[in-house]
């Protein structure tokens, strides 16, 4: 038997639909407290009852809102992962060339980390498998995005690998991986405001995997070469 939705579902639905300016605008205040309450607690220990306490509102008012906080968690980081997806296809299947894409693309990622604070890195940090287990379609959905941007990634070293613009260092994937390494692990150190700005670091890394994949090495690296 199918189960129907209750009403409140109901209510939320048909608000969602007509898209009321009023009732978009309390979501974005939802979710902006819901960031703030993330970042501060993790996924495991947030609950909607601070999300509540945030908005000093009472907790059943934000049920006409949202279901939950795997709900709100879902949308947040949903949104932003589908719009770097769209981005680092678009990106990767330009015309310009793969040195370009590249610098592109790194800084692009940095910038949306740095304008999305804290929710991309709240995603990274978090152990998903805390996240994952009731939500398997979600969770196979955001690990369909971030294959599409290591994708992304691994496309334009390709191309790069085939035209000659970079040397084969090493594989495609393992190439672009630690590409995505670097910008990730910014989520231990990077507070946007404070030191270098998200560019600033994406210039930075762009440099430095550039420079690795063009520059020869001044003596060749091989398996048996004894270090100093």
């Amino acid at each position: 038997m199918t189960k129907q939705p209750s009403v409140l579902g109901r209510r939320r639905s048909a608000a969602n639909k007509v898209s009321r300016a009023s009732y978009q605008a309390r979501r974005q205040e939802i979710r902006d407290a819901a960031i703030a309450v993330f970042n501060r607690q993790g996924f495991a220990n947030a609950s909607l009852s601070k999300v509540a306490q945030e908005l000093e509102i009472d907790r059943a008012t934000l049920y006409y809102y949202f279901s939950s906080k795997e709900d709100l968690f879902d949308e947040i980081v949903g949104a932003v992962l589908e719009r770097n997806h769209n981005l680092a296809q678009e990106i990767a299947g330009s015309a310009i060339s793969p040195r370009r894409k590249l610098r592109e693309l790194i800084t692009a990622m940095m910038l949306s980390y740095d304008e999305n604070y804290p929710l991309l890195y709240i995603y990274i940090r978090e152990d998903l498998r805390q996240v994952s287990d009731s939500r398997s379609e979600w969770s196979s959905r955001m690990r369909e995005l971030n294959r599409g941007i290591e994708r992304a990634f691994i496309d334009i070293i390709e191309e790069g690998q085939r035209d000659g613009t970079f040397r084969k260092v090493g594989s495609a994937d393992v190439v672009a991986r630690g590409v995505l390494g670097m910008v990730n692990w910014t989520h231990r150190w990077h507070r946007p405001g404070k030191g270098q700005s998200a560019r600033e670091i994406g210039q930075t890394f762009s440099e430095m995997a550039l420079a690795g994949l063009e520059s020869p090495y001044s003596t060749p690296i091989s398996s048996s070469a004894t270090l100093p």
